[in-house]
């Protein structure tokens, strides 16, 4: 019987190491491919093609979230599952709307993970029982705070949010054309565009935006 193939994507060393030890003890499982960041791990999947796909939400470059659009746009039927520190609603929506199969606190992984990738193995998804309640109190019934959030990065295209997480990781418009292969005009253009689309007026207000609108994530941000 062929393994089963998993696929970790996390930018902590130290994480990846732990969930290769734990995925690897269960018979028949293999972990076939890892990555540091986003942008690494949608090629990498494409490439290899995993069962399964572990992505941390947070990484630099393209985050988990983008990186789970990507991955389904080129195979709408991959299995995602993404690991965050952070459940506040918006999350738990984004990581639904990307179309991830599972959401997994990173501090419930010693304890979830092996039920998780069961889960997703057998077709099914899997989702803390908080997050499930908030899907249930939250989520389905659609309430208007959730769609009033989701409108001004719905305006976004996929690659003017990339742009505008690479913007608010503090790169240059020239450094954001070379890693996503633009000319710099045409990385201008996308600052621009994306400037007018969201009224924002400073670097500082993109940072903002991207950060509440989970593009980025900070560690004891102070930001309301």
């Amino acid at each position: 019987m062929a393994a089963f193939r998993i696929f970790i994507a996390d930018d902590h060393e130290v994480v990846r190491k732990g969930l290769c030890a734990l995925l690897q003890a269960e018979q028949g499982w293999e972990v076939c491919g890892e990555a540091a960041d986003g942008r690494e791990a949608t090629e990498k999947i494409r490439e290899l093609k995993p069962d399964v796909s572990i992505l941390d939400i947070g990484m630099p470059g393209l985050n988990g979230l983008e990186a789970t659009r990507q991955i389904l746009k080129d195979d709408p039927r991959a299995k995602v599952l993404v690991l965050t520190f952070h459940d506040s609603d918006q999350v738990v929506r984004d990581v639904l709307n990307a179309g991830a199969r599972g959401f997994l606190l990173k501090s419930d992984a010693a304890r979830d993970l092996v039920v998780a990738i069961e889960a997703l193995r057998r077709d099914k998804t899997f989702f803390t029982s908080k997050v499930a309640a908030m899907v249930l109190e939250g989520y389905l019934k659609g309430g208007t705070k959730a769609a009033a959030v989701a409108v001004g990065r719905d305006r976004l295209t996929p690659r003017e949010r990339e742009v505008v997480q690479l913007l608010a990781e503090g790169k240059s418009t020239k450094e954001v054309a070379v890693a996503l292969g633009l000319s710099v005009k045409t990385a201008e253009t996308h600052r621009s565009n994306i400037m007018r689309k969201l009224q924002l007026h400073s670097v500082s207000d993109l940072v903002l935006y991207a950060v509440r609108n989970n593009i980025v994530h900070v560690v004891q941000s102070t930001i309301d």
